[in-house]
């Protein structure tokens, strides 16, 4: 397998939709329900990427796969934790794929000063607890019935990962990175 991790760009977008729709046309995995469409992707990206790292996994120079950082909360004491997100085209599951995207994210998370990343997971879902458990994620929390889609309700479980010792922060996470 040629393949390569790198910083996504607004030119990917397409191709992450394109990853992203099925998630959202056939699962519960994320709450969304209509497709935010490629101009709302590119923004996404261009947010996100200020401050978090957007990374993507190409096979061959196509984009199969993509991992990326968010904030936690807006609120300033949040500011060292993250949350994190992990997303797979379904000819590309249990390859390792998302294992090298999370390996790679984490180590970004980790030198730019994050001390705690967070993974939203719509139950029941063993892949994703299993590939965040596999890093050493802890269940903290249970959001039960928060989100109505495909005419049920669905619990949401938080899992959470330490990065690093919780002593004083030397100051707030740096927006530069480098993969």
């Amino acid at each position: 397998m040629n393949s390569n991790i790198r910083l996504a760009t607004e030119a990917d977008a397409q191709a992450l939709l394109f990853i992203y729709e099925p998630y959202i046309r056939d699962t519960v995995i994320t709450f969304e329900i209509d497709s935010p469409g490629v101009d709302e992707f590119r923004r996404r990206i261009r947010d996100t990427m200020k401050c978090l790292p957007w990374l993507v996994f190409e096979d061959e120079g196509k984009i199969v796969g993509y991992a990326y950082a968010g904030r936690h909360h807006e609120r300033a004491a949040y500011q060292w934790s993250a949350n994190v997100s992990v997303y797979l085209a379904s000819t590309h599951h249990r390859k390792g794929i998302g294992k090298k995207l999370y390996t790679e994210l984490f180590r970004i998370l980790r030198a730019q000063g994050y001390y705690t990343l967070y993974g939203g997971i719509t139950l029941p879902n063993a892949a994703s607890v299993a590939i965040h458990e596999s890093f050493g994620f802890k269940p903290t929390a249970m959001y039960a019935n928060v989100g109505y889609k495909f005419g049920k309700w669905h619990d949401v479980g938080w899992w959470y990962l330490p990065l690093r010792p919780y002593d004083r922060p030397a100051g707030p996470p740096d927006p530069d990175y480098r993969l």
